[in-house]
């Protein structure tokens, strides 16, 4: 009897947790608050907290990552986690910037030729919230949003489902530790006006523009990391 109702206990954090994800409009991409805030704000105990955790990215709605948090994951990476979780044992860092080259650059391109002015709005949102960023945590994760919100602009729900399935690859493959000099971004920080053109040449609605700008931020960012352009 004692088994069951623990059990019952249990269910009840994995549902609580769920509406809450729910309730809170969350999107694929985006980062729940830390362990230590969603124990307050669900009123449950650590232990129970991880075990709905754990329930949750069992089944697909979530991914975590170590030092960087608990994200949303593509409605339907579900059906394929286990092999994604597998598939980041082995890619490398280098092979999965040239993935991002050969897919991201094209998403550019959709999302000149199709992203609404809505869509152009939010993507500018995105952008100058990464420029505002407090720390270089929360600048990879405004910047992850900024990346994503471009995806949803193409109207291409398959686009979309594969930069998400490649998102979700990334944040599991083992980076090296990046040495910071500084608690965040500089205003001169590279990526800001890579971002600046990036935007500029979906809402002028250029796609070969876009294609090549977003082509070069990602040879940015290879070089920064591993000296590759």
């Amino acid at each position: 009897m004692l088994m069951n109702a623990v059990s019952v206990e249990a269910d009840d954090v994995v549902a609580k947790l769920r509406s809450y994800i729910e309730d809170g409009g969350y999107k694929p991409g985006d980062r729940l608050e830390s362990e230590r805030e969603l124990i307050v704000r669900l009123d449950v105990t650590r232990a129970r907290l991880r075990k709905a955790l754990d329930a949750l990215e069992h089944e697909g709605a979530i991914w975590r990552h170590v030092g960087k948090g608990t994200f949303i994951a593509s409605p339907d990476a579900g059906f394929g986690l286990g092999n994604l979780a597998k598939l980041s044992q082995k890619v490398t860092p280098v092979q999965l910037m040239r993935a991002r080259q050969a897919l991201e650059p094209a998403i550019a391109r959709e999302a000149a030729l199709h992203a609404t002015m809505d869509a152009i709005r939010q993507l500018k949102q995105c952008r100058d919230r990464a420029i505002d960023a407090p720390t270089w945590d929360e600048y990879e994760a405004r910047d992850d949003s900024f990346h994503r919100t471009l995806a949803e602009a193409t109207d291409n729900i398959l686009l979309l489902s594969l930069f998400d399935h490649l998102n979700t690859v990334r944040r599991a493959v083992a980076w090296n530790t990046v040495v910071r000099s500084s608690d965040r971004p500089a205003r001169t920080h590279s990526s800001f006006a890579e971002h600046d053109a990036i935007v500029a040449a979906i809402e002028a609605r250029d796609p070969t523009a876009a294609h090549a700008a977003m082509r070069t931020h990602l040879g940015s960012v290879a070089a920064r990391l591993f000296g590759e352009a």
